[in-house]
């Protein structure tokens, strides 16, 4: 029998995992200052001694790209600026997974488990794309934040913008990653 899909689509994207100790916060660009909150909120449980925010320029951050502006965030959040790593080229998601990634092997840190802090109806595509680039050892944590817009999981049908949200984040991962990448993604889920 077809599942409802709405209720096929929901779970596929908006990724949800439970939270405990890692290496790194990961957090794959953006504008919105949620995605540092809620890294600071998990630095300052002691969660990662380690925050990653990557992202180059970006139209809504005129004069800083997105990895200054969330490390500003972050710093005015009681992060200290030795708590972070710099990754402030990456133009896309998949760009900040593998930029992330050298980032890493550069400051020589030892990673076997990140959380990623990402808006919610992104979740499922930062998933596969940091598990591509990372090595299959990397266990990946996902905590998700709802920025202004408010797209969630129980919401996101219920408005044009977040049913054009969720649909551009399907077509998105269509056109990311490849039919063995996505039977690779179900298997470790």
């Amino acid at each position: 029998m077809l599942k409802d899909p709405i209720a096929a689509i929901t779970e596929f994207i908006f990724l949800e995992t439970p939270i405990s100790n890692a290496d790194i916060i990961l957090i794959p660009g953006g504008s919105h200052p949620q995605l540092m909150e809620r890294a600071a909120e998990l630095y300052h449980c002691g969660l990662a001694p380690v925050i990653l925010p990557s992202g180059g320029a970006n139209a809504h951050l005129p004069g800083l790209t997105e990895w200054a502006y969330l490390k500003q965030v972050g710093v005015s959040l009681g992060i200290p600026e030795g708590a972070f790593l710099k990754e402030d080229e990456a133009r896309h998601t998949f760009e900040n997974a593998e930029l992330s990634w050298k980032a890493i092997r550069r400051a020589a840190l030892e990673v076997r488990a990140a959380i990623l802090v990402c808006k919610a109806f992104h979740a499922r595509r930062v998933h596969m794309a940091y598990s591509a680039a990372f090595p299959e050892h990397v266990l990946f944590m996902v905590s998700p934040v709802h920025d202004e817009r408010n797209i969630r999981r129980d919401n996101w049908f219920t408005s044009e913008l977040g049913i054009r949200k969720v649909m551009d984040e399907v077509e998105k991962i269509g056109r990311y990653f490849d039919p063995h990448q996505i039977v690779k993604e179900a298997k470790a889920t």
